[in-house]
């Protein structure tokens, strides 16, 4: 019977004060680091958010710990190495997820990290030059289908969400359209503005200032739901193709056997910060949705994505670069 209540006594504890902390001492008891990609990028600035508005409910200081390298692979390969004690935590895009299914990857974004909490998307919007004939998704339809192969559209990165916005919305309308690769957003947008290409699916921070300035019209946001990021723009989805969707999420996750109630833990944290309407508005500023998620709905998101993705590289024929 003594045995029994010491066991039960033990478990209680590591549920309440996290594995890994010394006895008698609350988790966490020392900074926590936020590991991400380069400095100055839109992870940077979302990560460093999340860290200034965690660090209080939990008592202790998080760092964001910029690290490069290609395909933000240190990054990403630091916290799959580190200690499962709640004390690192990744901040990334789906890149984590979507790569691995462009070309070789040193890990596996499913089994080697443990999903946290989903925190933001950035969707991309379909625009237009002002003088195209096409003021509605379906009116780019009824041209891609009366000249299969006529449209062209502008494309950043093959796999970038730019990009696979323009092949999901080839492959649910049904239509063929031929893609314009550039090195960036800027000149692709660009090429758009200038009248040379006919559409293109921009990332939202960089297509509606054009919108706003009178160089782009806009036809809709590729988001589920309408966007707050962009007022009164209808949804693709709700423009003639149902369950269309395509964004840029970011996240966060901890090193795989973290324990349960330190990811309930960060999660609970993490998604009180993210609801903060000065946070919000912080994120809506540098074109972020905020989006809170428990665990498990961020895992299963992820699965879900991967499924659609994998099987539009596969269709569509798309490598990396």
């Amino acid at each position: 019977m003594k045995t029994g209540l010491r066991c039960f006594a033990i478990a209680a504890s590591l549920v309440l004060f996290g594995a890994g902390t010394a006895p008698g001492q609350a988790y966490p008891n020392k900074p926590l680091r936020v590991l991400t990609s380069e400095a100055g990028g839109g992870n940077d600035f979302s990560a460093r958010v999340i860290a200034q508005n965690i660090s209080a409910g939990l008592g202790q200081p998080v760092i964001v710990d910029n690290r490069g390298g290609a395909s933000g692979y240190v990054s990403i390969m630091t916290v799959v190495k580190a200690p499962p004690d709640g004390y690192t935590m990744l901040f990334f895009a789906n890149g984590l997820w979507t790569l691995p299914l462009l070309q070789s990857a040193p890990y596996d974004a499913v089994q080697d990290l443990l999903p946290i909490s989903l925190t933001g998307k950035v969707p991309t919007v379909l625009v237009v030059h002002p003088s195209s004939s096409a003021i509605s998704v379906k009116d780019v339809i009824a041209m891609a289908n009366a000249k299969p192969g006529g449209l062209n559209f502008a494309s950043t990165a093959p796999g970038s969400a730019v990009h696979l916005a323009a092949e999901l919305f080839k492959s649910m309308a049904g239509v063929n359209m031929v893609g314009v690769f550039y090195k960036g957003g800027a000149p692709a947008l660009t090429s758009l503005v200038s009248n040379e290409v006919h559409l293109m699916f921009a990332v939202v921070t960089s297509g509606m200032p054009l919108v706003k300035a009178g160089r782009l019209r806009a036809l809709a946001v590729t988001s589920a739901e309408p966007s707050a990021l962009t007022p009164g723009l209808p949804t693709v989805a709700a423009s003639g193709l149902p369950g269309f969707e395509v964004a840029s999420t970011q996240g966060l996750w901890a090193p795989v056997r973290t324990p349960a109630a330190i990811v309930a833990r960060l999660n609970q944290e993490i998604v009180r910060a993210i609801s903060k309407p000065d946070v919000k508005e912080k994120f809506i500023a540098a074109g972020v949705d905020t989006i809170g998620t428990t665990p498990e709905q961020f895992a299963a998101y992820i699965k879900s994505d991967i499924a659609v993705v994998g099987k539009l590289i596969t269709k569509a024929g798309i490598r990396a670069e």
